[in-house]
This record gives C-alpha cells, structure tokens and sequence, in this order.
C-alpha cells in the first residue's frame, strides 16, 4: 500500500514541476508518465494483491505465486514501453530487438515467478519450524473452554448441539485471525 501511495504522489510532484522546469527530457519523461499511469497502478495493485495472499497461512496463499506470475508479465510490458520511448527518444533499434526476445523472456520469467513462489510455500511447510514448536517468550491467549451444556438426548448420541457449533465456529475464526497476525509480524 506504501508503494501504491508513493507512486501516486511521484506521479503529482512530477506533474507540478513539469511547470517549472524547461528541459525537453523531462516532459517527454511526465508525458510518458502519465501515458502510462495506468499499467503502473495496475502493476502495483496486482503485487499488492499477492502480498496480501502471500501472508495468509498455508492453504490460503496458494494463488500468490500466480498473481506475483501475472504482475511480472505487465511488469515485462512496462519495461517494452521504457525501451520503446527510449528508442523514441535516441533513435535507436533497442525496442524492434527487445520485442523480439519478449517472446522467450516474458514465459521464461512467467515459469521462474511461479515456480519461486511456489518453492518458497514448500520451504516455509517442509523446513521452517511449526508456530507451535517455536517458544519465544509470548503469552498466547487461549480462547474461552466451551461450555459443557448436554442435556438426557446429547449424551445418548454424539450429534452436537447448534452451541457448540457456534462455540467451534468462534474458536476457527479467533485461530485464524490469530494466525495472520502472527505470520504479519513474522514478516
């Protein structure tokens, strides 16, 4: 989000000074700029949200490595707009010699994303230490015991009561709230 705050705020500053300053190179810099204004907070929506994914707990930061995949890609789009305007600019053949590798590069770097997110998932599962295991000095608030209401029908089966449920459903969300907090401050 810091990211996304900063960019805006360059992209203003570079706006007011284009008034005071004359150089020719640095308005055609803020015009293009602002041409591509769009990719540029689409770039870093996208990374935005893979970082949200990305510190979620197991299961549920599975999609990061695919989104931060995706980001990459507009990521490699950008850098064919830089060397497109610098080709604009000097008058030279980079960005015909760069389009053509960007057919090798962008799935290259696609598969290279990807499979780095997902080798570090099964890091963090196969060789980081358990939130369990790990004793660092906290105290670690317990949720409240369920109440151990069962009434003449309860005990004969071992169906559980719409409290209980209720009870089980809390102490689900209360661990997972209290796992994103401990993998935010991880980070």
């Amino acid at each position: 989000m810091i990211g996304i705050i900063s960019f805006l705020i360059v992209v203003v500053l570079a706006n007011i000074l284009g008034y005071y300053v004359t150089c020719p190179f640095y308005h055609a810099g803020v015009i293009f700029l602002n041409e591509n204004f769009w990719l540029l907070l689409l770039i870093c929506v996208i990374f935005f949200i893979g970082d949200l994914f990305a510190a979620f707990p197991f299961p549920m930061n599975l999609p990061a490595p695919i989104i931060k995949a995706i980001g990459s890609i507009f990521c490699m789009i950008f850098i064919l707009e830089v060397f497109q305007w610098v080709d604009s600019m000097a008058a030279t053949n980079l960005y015909r010699m760069f389009f053509y590798l960007s057919f090798l590069i962008v799935p290259l770097v696609f598969l290279v994303v990807l499979a780095s997110g997902y080798f570090e998932i099964m890091r963090q599962l196969w060789w980081m230490p358990k939130l369990e295991d790990q004793d660092d000095g906290q105290i670690v608030r317990q949720a409240p015991a369920a109440p151990q209401v069962r009434d003449m029908a309860d005990t004969l089966s071992d169906a559980k009561s719409w409290e209980e449920i209720g009870i089980e459903f809390r102490r689900m969300l209360y661990d997972l709230m209290h796992r994103f907090r401990q993998e935010i401050k991880r980070r």
